[in-house]
C-alpha cells in the first residue's frame, strides 16, 4: 500500500538470513501481491511497481552484513522478528532510513519476545513507555503496538485449535508466546520473578525494621546501590535505588549518606573489589572501602561466591509460606526491575549468570542476599534445566516503530 501511494519510494523488509525471508515473507508476498501491480525478480529480490516503487528483501546474518546497505536509501526499513537482531544491527540501518522527498520516513518492526535480541529491544520499546504511547526523542518518535495470538483473526479463524498447542507449551514459551509477556523468556535465569507480583507501590517503612544496603562498586561502570528493609517476619524490601558512573568514590559515599539521612542502617555489604589499593579513590594507596569508611559509609566485604548466590537471590524471589515473595521491589527501583528478567543462562556453565549482561544490579541484590539467613520456602516447582534463549515459537507479532 505504501509502494502504490508514493510513487518511487523505495522500502527495504529485513530478515536475519535470507532463508527465513525465502521461507516466509518472499513466499506470501508472492500469493498476495497482483502481478498486474508489480513483478518480482527472483535474483534482485526485488518487487518493481508500476508507478516506480521498489520493495527490496534483504538480510543481516552478522554484524558486518549491515555494510551492504552502506551508501542506501529507503524511506521505510522494516525488521521481521526484531528479537534476532543486535541492537548494532538496527541502529545501524536507522541511518539508511533517508531520502529528498517529503515522504513519510519508518522503521516498522515485528517480533515476539527472546531471542538474542530481548534486551535492548525490551529497554528500547517496552520499558521506555506504556504499550501505545508515543515516545518523542530527539530523533523523531517511537511506539510499542502489543497483539497477541487472539488478535490474529485470520489465523482464529482458520485454525482455532493454535491456541490449544500454545497452552502445552513449557510455562517459559507459554507466557511469552500466547500471553505476551516480556518478563519471561527461553532460558531465563530468574523465571521466578513476575512484576505483578515482585513490584509493589512503596509504603512507610516501620522505624523500628532492620535496613542494610549493598553496592556493587563501578566507575566506567555503573555503580549499582540498593537499600533494604526487612520486616519482623524476615520478609525483605528493597525501598531505595541508586545509580553512579564516573563518580569518585568519596562522592558516591557522600550521595549515600546523603540520601540515608537519619536512617539506621545495620550494614553495608560491598563488592570485594571495593578492598584493592587501587581505582577511583581520594587518597593515594586507599582503598575504596577505606575511602567510603573515612566519609561515613563503612562496609562489609560480600561473599562473591556467585552460583550459591545466584541461587540464594532464587530463593528471595521464591514465595515464602504465606504465599508472597520472599523479596519484593518498589516500583522506584527502576533499574532493578529492568534488569532481572535479563539475565540468561551462561551456556558453558548452567548453573551461572551469562557474561556481558547489564548485571551490576542484579550483582548488588546478590551481595545483600548472601548476607542474608536463606529465607525457608518450598523448593522450586520448575526444573532449572536452562532452555537456548535463541529459539522462538509462531505467534502473531507485536509492533515496533520509529518515526
Amino acid at each position: 500500500m505504501y509502494a502504490l501511494k508514493y510513487r518511487k519510494s523505495k522500502q527495504l523488509i529485513l530478515r536475519r538470513t535470507f532463508p527465513d525471508l525465502e521461507k516466509s515473507l518472499i513466499r506470501v508476498s508472492r500469493d498476495l501481491y497482483r502481478p498486474d501491480l508489480c513483478e518480482y525478480n527472483g535474483s534482485k529480490h526485488t518487487y518493481t511497481f508500476i508507478n516506480g516503487s521498489i520493495i527490496d528483501f534483504g538480510y543481516i546474518n552478522n554484524e558486518a552484513d549491515v555494510y551492504q546497505y552502506q551508501s542506501a536509501e529507503y524511506d521505510v526499513i522494516r525488521f521481521d522478528e526484531l528479537t534476532h537482531f543486535t541492537e548494532f544491527q538496527y541502529t545501524y540501518l536507522i541511518s539508511r532510513c533517508r531520502g529528498a522527498n517529503d515522504y513519510p520516513k519508518q522503521i516498522k518492526s515485528s517480533t515476539n519476545p527472546g531471542n538474542i535480541g530481548h534486551g535492548w529491544v525490551r529497554a528500547r520499546f517496552i520499558d521506555a513507555a506504556p504499550p501505545n504511547t508515543t515516545i518523542e526523542t530527539s530523533t523523531g518518535t517511537r511506539r510499542f503496538i502489543p497483539a497477541k495470538v487472539q488478535d490474529n483473526r485470520f489465523l482464529m479463524e482458520s485454525d482455532p485449535e493454535y491456541i490449544q498447542r500454545l497452552q502445552n507449551l513449557p510455562e517459559e514459551e507459554q507466557k511469552a508466546l500466547l500471553y505476551g509477556s516480556w518478563d519471561v523468556f527461553k532460558g531465563q535465569y530468574f523465571s521466578e520473578f513476575a512484576r505483578e507480583r515482585h513490584v509493589i507501590r512503596p509504603f512507610e517503612i516501620p522505624s523500628d525494621w532492620k535496613r542494610a544496603r549493598s553496592i556493587d562498586w563501578g566507575f566506567n561502570d555503573p555503580c549499582a546501590i540498593f537499600w533494604y528493609a526487612i520486616d519482623p517476619e524476615g520478609r525483605v524490601f528493597v525501598y531505595r535505588e541508586l545509580t553512579l558512573r564516573e563518580t569518585l568514590a568519596r562522592d558516591v559515599a557522600g550521595k549515600i549518606v546523603e540520601l540515608t539521612g537519619k536512617e539506621r542502617i545495620s550494614y553495608t555489604v560491598a563488592s570485594p573489589d571495593m578492598w584493592q589499593r587501587r581505582g577511583h579513590s581520594s587518597m593515594d594507596g586507599e582503598s575504596i572501602a577505606e575511602t567510603f569508611a573515612r566519609h561515613g559509609c563503612p562496609l562489609n566485604r560480600a561473599d562473591n561466591n556467585r552460583v550459591i548466590g545466584w541461587n540464594r537471590v532464587r530463593g528471595f524471589l521464591a514465595d515464602a509460606p504465606d504465599g508472597k515473595p520472599n523479596i519484593q521491589i518498589f516500583e522506584n527501583c527502576l533499574e532493578l526491575i529492568r534488569t532481572i528478567p535479563l539475565m540468561i543462562y551462561d551456556e558453558h556453565n548452567v548453573e551461572d549468570v551469562a557474561d556481558g549482561l547489564p548485571d551490576h544490579w542484579c550483582e548488588s541484590l546478590r551481595y545483600f542476599c548472601m548476607s542474608r539467613p536463606e529465607p525457608n520456602h518450598p523448593k522450586p516447582k520448575r526444573d532449572p534445566i536452562p532452555y537456548s534463549p535463541f529459539e522462538t515459537g509462531k505467534r502473531r507479532a507485536s509492533g515496533f516503530f520509529e518515526i
